[in-house]
């Protein structure tokens, strides 16, 4: 009788199997990968979670840290929450600035009814945050020491701040997303493709989980599913609620918030005496006003078209796509438009942390420098917002320093981001095809 199963040669070692990989790849979770794995990683991972969300509970309790006040956002949720009740999105708030889709996120603590309505939004904000962590510990479940890790000890040093948002559970949908995209079956493909749609429609930035799908099948099966998702969320959220696209004239108003780049090339002008300008509150957040401050919007919005281009550009050029490209090709389309925005609000660093999580749990991934960057600069997102917010408004030498050395950690892991996707999918690809071409004949 044959063999069907051809053994290796002597000397050599098969390759260990993949055992890193989708949580929607049903062969991924073996009983061997748990007895490789054990107990002991989850139980440290749940332990740190535990920790540290009791931690950032607290300190949203007592809400005094720095200017304080980071709660005051769930306040207007619950502001929001009353306007939906009766039937419309916030008619002419210049606060409300999000897609349709946010609504539900904002409506969603009416399920948990024997809670108030801040007490209800914090615990939907750590179940999201717990589904997180529970899907990067599968995905990685043959190290668990990396992609987990980043997500569990990353959020907190943004403090209370992301249980005072919604971009936790935002982050959730494109964390789901990208693991579902990556694993092999085209249900899985459909449905990650379904969740970066809906996310799309809670805050835009989801759609850029899928920029990176392998081109064919991956593609069509996944940006199909979003579009559907999404045009079947706003045709139900328009028939229900009136305003629901109301939010466009809010964002095209928007001008050079004080954290963004933009904001802290200005800060250095105004610090030298060469911008007279000053800051005033608008649209929710301090901004800049003064000359050439609509010339600076017009090129950041110029910059993040050019952004939009080259990540077009490396789509055509790309030829090698491995596992983890979908997953740093997102991490990097988030990192450009988020630089080159004319708002850099310090919850945007959630986003970039659960990407960056999502990346490490690849053994293949391009993005570890990438992810190591982003914790210093989610550090300083603190010190910016709330600690010493005060200082960053006034400009004085202590917010300057906060504000360039973060806003130069994103401006370099950006950059490192896009050479590292253009490298190991462009270039090597072409490097090894003209290898190929040129290698001498066997004799």
């Amino acid at each position: 009788m044959t063999n069907d199963h051809p053994q290796s040669p002597p000397g050599t070692r098969a390759e260990p199997p993949n055992l890193t990989g989708s949580p929607f790849d049903s062969d991924t979770f073996t009983s061997a990968t748990f007895v490789t794995v054990g107990r002991g990683p989850y139980l440290a991972v749940a332990s740190v979670w535990l920790l540290t969300r009791v931690g950032m509970v607290l300190l949203l309790m007592r809400d005094t840290l720095g200017i304080g006040g980071v709660g005051r956002e769930v306040e207007l949720y619950r502001h929001w929450y009353g306007q939906f009740a009766q039937g419309t999105f916030p008619p002419g708030d210049a606060t409300w600035q999000y897609p349709p889709g946010a609504g539900l996120v904002i409506m969603s603590p009416g399920l948990v009814p024997w809670l108030g309505y801040v007490q209800a939004f914090v615990a939907l904000t750590l179940l999201a945050d717990a589904v997180v962590t529970v899907a990067l510990a599968r995905a990685d479940s043959a190290r668990l020491t990396h992609g987990t890790w980043i997500w569990v000890c990353g959020l907190p040093l943004l403090l209370h701040l992301p249980l005072a948002r919604y971009d936790v559970q935002t982050t959730a949908l494109a964390v789901l997303a990208l693991l579902a995209v990556t694993a092999r079956s085209t249900a899985a493909h459909q449905l990650g493709g379904a969740l970066a749609g809906i996310g799309a429609m809670v805050k835009v930035w989801p759609a850029l989980a899928l920029i990176g799908t392998p081109r064919g099948r991956t593609t069509r099966e996944a940006w199909t599913a979003a579009a559907v998702a999404a045009l079947a969320l706003l045709a139900t959220l328009a028939l229900f609620f009136s305003d629901s696209l109301g939010f466009l004239r809010q964002q095209g108003s928007r001008g050079i918030q004080i954290e963004s780049l933009g904001g802290t090339a200005l800060a250095l002008a105004k610090a030298t005496g060469a911008w007279p300008g000053g800051v005033e509150f608008r649209y929710g957040a301090i901004e800049y006003v003064g000359p050439y401050v609509s010339s600076l919007g017009h090129l950041a919005l110029l910059l993040t078209v050019i952004a939009f281009g080259w990540l077009l550009l490396w789509r055509v050029r790309a030829r090698r796509w491995s596992a983890a490209t979908p997953l740093d090709a997102a991490l990097t389309a988030v990192l450009l438009f988020t630089v080159t925005s004319r708002v850099i609000s310090p919850q945007y660093m959630i986003w970039l942390l659960g990407l960056a999580a999502v990346c490490l749990t690849s053994r293949r991934t391009a993005m570890r420098p990438v992810a190591l960057l982003l914790l210093p600069a989610a550090a300083l997102s603190s010190l910016a917002y709330p600690v010493l917010y005060d200082q960053v408004v006034a400009g004085t030498a202590q917010g300057l320093t906060v504000m360039v050395l973060r806003n130069g950690l994103l401006l370099a892991a950006a950059l490192l981001a896009a050479r590292r996707l253009w490298t190991t999918t462009v270039t090597t690809a072409t490097a090894t095809a003209t290898a190929t071409a040129t290698a001498p004949p066997e004799s």
